[in-house]
């Protein structure tokens, strides 16, 4: 365990350690059953065990040596847990001014490679989840200081395009040269060789060719590429992504002499079936291809070959590949590979998995046609959330308008990949995707609308410093605070877990208590955000004021945007 975040969670963890005399990082704090029992519990089993004595006596004897700090008000002892109240005021000062995510990953590196379609297809909304969990966990390592390097790792090489080159061969060149006609001609190809297996080797022997630089074959390919890249640009733009590498498959090219060189100079490999392989049955485990029958190579000999390329160029502390689960197996070839071929830094590289998305209970694909296309869901949601916006406020500015209905659209769909945990399955519905209902983007998104309309209507100056945080004495300020000051753990969670879902959750809790906090006025006036009370509304609005931000940076962690008005 490592200290929290939260300095006052911090210290109710090293409180118990000191009176103990046990390190800290034994030791973790998590919230008391119920509110009326404290703000923070540590429970002592892991002291017991190393002092050998009785949990409730050892929380007993931390308790009797409690001592009141600045940001500790009491300590009692519940059974085998020390129950903590913090100093409300100083909390409340600390979410209004504090830095809530803090730098804890300067100086090291964390590469992450996402989205990573293939040429000549479209986006299709099956590719929305590796880009936006791996848009999400680019946007939490960043948050937490860590230099980030983003990488879209084409598919633009192998035989699938190969299959594209036989087809253009057969059937000529699609007019206009679009990427909806370059898909149509591939799904034609593959619904045909189905009826001719012959077409399979056409393909193989045109991939060769590609591999081997036919000159034609490279000019056709880069027109190919040019269309597709061009075409994923516009979609990465309205998702507010930007890679700090796109890198096709292909340009590894030039290193794959190298890298067989170097596993064969180290005896690894081995010849199967007329393949070259490296083997890997003592770890139980299938052969690794690296070279084909025919002598062209596959996918994971170029990442191979990128992997040791990430590393000489990043120095990586992780190497993160948000893909999905079914690419298990060889990304544990690929760790196995390098660590036998003396690389120590493979144990950094980690496999990021996640769901599928399924439409009418089966996998997506482009290979039968089964898809919905990602650009037409963000159409369609951009154009549901500027009806619903223009209905609820029919004299908004037409530009305001606009770009809260893109932000809203956007941020509908990008939540609804990112509100559970990333390796269960999806199934698409435009229902679910589209909704503002319930546990959804947009319901967090009104809630930051909400305090921005809050702090508008205020239509004073709001003076943080100068607030007086000891006003803040309701129960559902002090619930809503509380949340509040997890924001940074709740952050450094995810990264480590490499689990956006973390920070969905905690978005929902945070909107579910500014709910409460807001409507309790409609009960009691006296509980009012907007008061008679000058002073009271001055403290009022510097929460309002924090739960935006926390709500603002929660949101921007998932890549979604905050409109002020909906």
């Amino acid at each position: 365990m490592v200290l929290p975040l939260n300095p006052f969670a911090a210290a109710c963890v090293r409180f118990v350690a000191d009176a103990l005399g046990q390190p800290a990082a034994l030791f973790s704090p998590t919230a008391p059953p119920r509110p009326e029992m404290g703000d923070f519990a540590v429970g002592v089993f892991p002291a017991a065990r190393a002092l050998k004595a009785p949990p409730p006596a050892l929380a007993a004897r931390a308790a009797a040596a409690f001592v009141a700090t600045d940001v500790l008000a009491e300590a009692t002892a519940a059974g085998p847990f020390i129950n903590f109240r913090v100093r409300r005021p100083a909390l409340f000062r600390h979410i209004i001014d504090g830095t809530l995510i803090p730098d804890i990953g300067h100086g090291e590196t964390v590469c992450i490679d996402f989205s990573s379609p293939n040429i000549s297809k479209h986006l299709a909304y099956h590719h929305i989840r590796s880009t936006v969990i791996g848009h999400a966990l680019a946007n939490i390592y960043r948050a937490l200081g860590y230099r980030v390097v983003g990488i879209n790792h084409l598919g633009d090489w192998g035989t699938t395009h190969g299959m594209l080159l036989a087809a253009y061969a057969r059937w000529g060149a699609p007019e206009p040269l679009t990427i909806t006609a370059l898909n149509d001609l591939y799904v034609r190809f593959r619904a045909e060789m189905a009826e001719n297996p012959a077409l399979e080797t056409e393909g193989r022997e045109w991939f060769f060719r590609l591999e081997n630089g036919d000159a034609e074959a490279r000019r056709v390919w880069s027109q190919f590429r040019a269309v597709s890249l061009a075409e994923f640009e516009t979609i990465y733009e309205a998702l507010g992504i930007h890679f700090d590498e796109i890198k096709g498959e292909s340009e590894y090219e030039a290193d794959i002499p190298e890298v067989i060189a170097m596993l064969e100079e180290r005896g690894l490999l081995s010849q199967s079936q007329g393949a070259t392989v490296v083997d890997l049955s003592d770890a139980d485990m299938p052969p690794m291809l690296i070279r084909k029958q025919d002598g062209a190579t596959l996918y994971g000999t170029r990442d191979l070959a990128a992997a040791i390329y990430r590393h000489r160029a990043y120095r990586f502390s992780r190497s993160l590949y948000v893909v999905d689960r079914g690419q298990a197996l060889h990304f544990r070839q690929l760790v196995e590979v390098l660590s036998r071929a003396g690389f120590p830094w493979a144990e950094k590289l980690a496999h990021v998995p996640f769901g599928l998305v399924r439409i009418g209970g089966k996998k997506t694909g482009t290979r039968t046609g089964n898809v919905v296309l990602l650009k037409e869901v963000l159409a369609e949601a951009e154009d549901k959330s500027r009806a619903r916006i223009a209905e609820a406020n029919p004299e908004m500015d037409p530009a305001l308008l606009a770009s809260a209905a893109r932000a809203v659209g956007l941020g509908a769909v990008v939540f609804a990949n990112l509100s559970t945990q990333r390796e269960k399955d999806v199934d698409f519905s435009w229902t679910d995707v589209l909704s503002w209902e319930g546990d959804s983007g947009p319901y967090i998104q009104y809630a930051h609308a909400r305090t921005a309309s809050v702090l508008r209507r205020a239509g004073e100056t709001l003076d943080t410093e100068a607030c007086d945080t000891a006003l803040l004495d309701g129960d559902p300020e002090w619930a809503l605070a509380l949340k509040l000051a997890d924001l940074g753990d709740v952050t450094r969670r995810a990264a480590e877990q490499d689990e956006p879902h973390t920070v969905s959750r905690y978005l929902l809790d945070v909107c579910a208590l500014f709910s409460r906090w807001y409507t309790a006025g409609n009960q009691d006036p006296a509980r009012r955000i907007l008061g008679a009370d000058a002073a009271t509304r001055q403290a009022r609005l510097a929460l309002c004021a924090a739960t935006q931000r926390a709500l603002r940076q929660g949101l921007a962690l998932l890549g979604i945007a905050a409109p002020d008005a909906m």
